[in-house]
């Protein structure tokens, strides 16, 4: 045939996106079987030559994506993501592109801020952004756009009409999905929200969580639960709380908004007067130790691996392949508890 058939034929033929196309083409990542046989069939029709989509490949620009991140050696939740980073890069690298990360310390403002300077100072093409310190991220998203620089967040959401998409959980129905855990394996009693480590009043994620969570509650009729929330700080978080179980006998339920589930779960070790029940967030090493051994009920899985990987490749086929970059990705809210952890651990 003397059509030359670009990608995008391809993938409108077989039925399949862009990427999968790719990945069939240059023989990298995953393809179900389905749709590797219809691409297969598609180029057997059109009598595809390799060259002829390189020859197609119109724009020779090199696209910069920054992804920036908290400090996976500061705080492991983050650990995850540099898999779903590699995976993105490793699955584009035939490509003029280069995705560079950039760390900060998430336990400090200045520190985020800096690191932000320092991507702005690149002028990147776009930037994928774990938003962690909400007003300084609306500030900082701000001064990407008035450069004209793609923003997309992952993680958490940020109110701001800048950014471009975000990638990860409804946060809100991800603190109902706890509440009804924490109702399905407790009695009447007070029930602690904890939050440790953040501020509250410029963590959304926190917020979105606890909101959902009282939600819950507040449609139940005659409930017999009284819900506290309680703010914690390090290195004061074993005093407190041990104070908090003392002046507080009837505590029958534990929710935890943040991956530092473990400092809490040591200390409910300990606690022999009775069980109480826990829910929290994240698979990190801590956390699932605690989990097998029964002090931790169930884990909410927020799979940042995924979450990172979709950010950078949205951003990628939009450059790439002119895909539109979907507004929200939202991900699936993984109950996982101690029978079926390991087959979420990599």
């Amino acid at each position: 045939m003397d059509k030359k058939y670009t990608i995008k034929d391809i993938a409108k033929l077989a039925g399949v996106s862009k990427g999968t196309v790719d990945r069939v083409l240059h023989k990298r990542g995953k393809v179900s079987p389905l749709a590797l046989e219809k691409v297969n069939e598609v180029l057997k029709v059109i009598d595809y030559e390799p060259n002829l989509i390189a020859r197609n490949l119109k724009n020779n620009k090199i696209y910069r994506i920054c992804i920036v991140l908290p400090d996976p050696k500061i705080d492991p939740y983050w650990l995850p993501c540099l898999n779903g980073i590699d995976d993105a890069a490793k699955e584009f690298n035939a490509y003029n592109l280069v995705i560079e990360t950039f760390y900060f310390n998430p336990e400090k403002k200045k520190s985020f801020l800096k690191t932000n300077e320092t991507v702005l100072g690149l002028s990147p093409d776009a930037v994928l952004l774990a938003p962690l310190f909400h007003k300084e991220t609306v500030d900082v998203i701000e001064e990407y756009h008035s450069l004209n620089i793609i923003v997309n967040t992952f993680n958490n959401q940020v109110e701001s009409s800048f950014v471009k998409s975000f990638v990860g959980q409804d946060l809100f129905r991800s603190g109902r999905v706890a509440a009804k855990l924490l109702d399905s394996i407790t009695d009447k009693g007070q029930i602690a929200i904890v939050h440790i480590d953040e501020t509250y009043k410029n963590a959304i994620h926190m917020q979105e969580k606890e909101r959902g969570f009282r939600n819950y509650f507040e449609e139940i009729e005659n409930s017999d639960y009284t819900i506290t929330t309680l703010k914690l700080k390090n290195p004061n978080v074993e005093i407190s709380f041990n104070n908090f179980l003392n002046e507080n006998p009837d505590v029958s339920g534990i929710f935890i908004t943040t991956s530092k589930a473990y400092q809490i779960a040591k200390i409910l070790s300990a606690f022999k007067l009775k069980k109480i029940g826990v829910v929290a967030y994240d698979l990190i090493n801590e956390n699932v130790t605690y989990l097998n051994q029964g002090v931790i009920d169930f884990m909410i899985h927020q799979n940042q691996k995924r979450q990172a990987y979709l950010g950078i490749t949205s951003l990628v086929e939009y450059f790439l392949f002119q895909k539109e970059i979907p507004e929200m990705i939202l991900l699936p809210i993984d109950i996982v508890n101690a029978e079926n952890a390991e087959y979420y651990i990599e």
